[in-house]
C-alpha cells in the first residue's frame, strides 16, 4: 500500500488558507474571524491529541480503555449540542437531553454495528470502534442541536399559539406537536442531502480518505453505504429521542406552557 506522508510544510499550506478565509472575513466585517482561528486552532490540536491516543488504544485493545474514551466522547458531545444554542434549556436540562438522546441512538447503533455488521474480534477493537463512534456522535450531535434549536425557536415565536390550543383544551403534546414534527425534519435535513448527494455531487470523507490511504474504491465505497446507513438511523432517532425530551420539558405537570425554562 502506497501512502504519501504528509509533512508539517504541507500542513501549513493548508491552514494558509483558512488564515486567508479569516482576513477576508474580517475585511468585509463577518463577525467570524475570531472563530475561524479557533476552530482551526482546536481542529490542529485536538486532532493531534486523538492521534496519540489513537496509536496507543491500537496497541493496547483494551475495553476498559475503550469505555473511558467512549464515555469521554459522549460527554463532550453533550456540551456541544448546547453550547451555539439560541434559547437553551436552564441548568442541566440541555446538556442532559442530548447526552442522553446520544446515548441512546450512537451507542445502540454503533455496537450492532461492531457486533453484528462488522462482526470484529474483539467487538471494541480500537481501529473499528473509535472512528464508527466518532462518526455516529459527530453526525447526531448536529442533528440534535438543529432539532432542540428549531423547537425552542419555534416555541417563541408560536407561543401565543400553543396557549390558545391549552385554553382550548388540548394537552401540552397536542399543542406542539406540529412544531415539533417540523423540529425533528430540521434535525434530519443535513444527513438526508448528505446521502442524496453522496457519490454524484461529493465523495464523502471516510471513503477519500480510505482511497487516498490506498484502500480499493469498491471496499471503500461498502464500507461508506454502511456508514451512511449507520449515521443517518443514529441522527434519525437521536433526533427523536432529543425533540420528544425537549418537547415534554417546555410543559410543566399542570400543562402550562413554561418557557422560563429557556434561557
Amino acid at each position: 500500500m502506497n501512502i504519501i506522508s504528509l509533512s508539517a510544510f504541507d500542513l501549513s499550506l493548508a491552514a494558509l488558507l483558512v488564515v486567508l478565509l479569516s482576513i477576508l472575513g474580517l475585511i468585509l466585517q463577518l463577525g467570524i474571524t475570531r472563530q475561524l482561528l479557533v476552530a482551526g486552532l482546536r481542529t490542529t490540536v485536538q486532532l493531534l491529541l486523538i492521534g496519540v491516543i489513537l496509536k496507543t488504544l491500537f496497541e493496547n485493545t483494551n475495553l476498559w480503555y475503550m469505555a473511558i474514551i467512549a464515555m469521554l466522547m459522549l460527554l463532550l458531545a453533550g456540551r456541544e449540542v448546547m453550547a451555539r444554542q439560541t434559547h437553551r434549556y436552564k441548568g442541566m436540562w440541555g446538556f442532559a437531553m442530548g447526552t442522553t438522546a446520544m446515548f441512546v441512538s450512537t451507542f445502540t447503533v454503533t455496537l450492532l454495528a461492531l457486533t453484528v455488521i462488522i462482526n470484529t474480534d474483539p467487538w471494541y477493537t480500537p481501529q473499528y470502534a473509535i472512528p464508527l463512534l466518532g462518526m455516529m456522535l459527530g453526525n447526531t450531535m448536529t442533528g440534535i442541536a438543529l432539532g432542540l434549536e428549531r423547537l425552542t425557536q419555534a416555541a417563541r415565536e408560536k407561543r401565543s399559539q400553543i396557549e390558545a390550543q391549552l385554553i382550548l383544551g388540548y394537552s401540552g403534546s397536542e399543542s406542539v406537536s406540529s412544531i415539533r414534527r417540523e423540529a425533528m425534519r430540521y434535525g434530519m435535513i443535513p444527513i438526508i442531502n448528505a446521502m442524496a448527494a453522496a457519490g454524484i455531487v461529493s465523495l464523502p470523507g471516510m471513503m477519500t480518505g480510505q482511497i487516498l490511504s490506498g484502500t480499493p474504491p469498491l471496499e471503500a465505497v461498502k464500507y461508506q453505504i454502511l456508514i451512511m446507513f449507520l449515521i443517518t438511523a443514529g441522527t434519525g432517532f437521536g433526533t427523536v429521542v432529543a425533540v420528544i425530551m425537549g418537547s415534554r420539558r417546555l410543559f410543566d405537570g399542570r400543562e402550562r406552557l413554561r418557557l422560563d425554562r429557556l434561557n
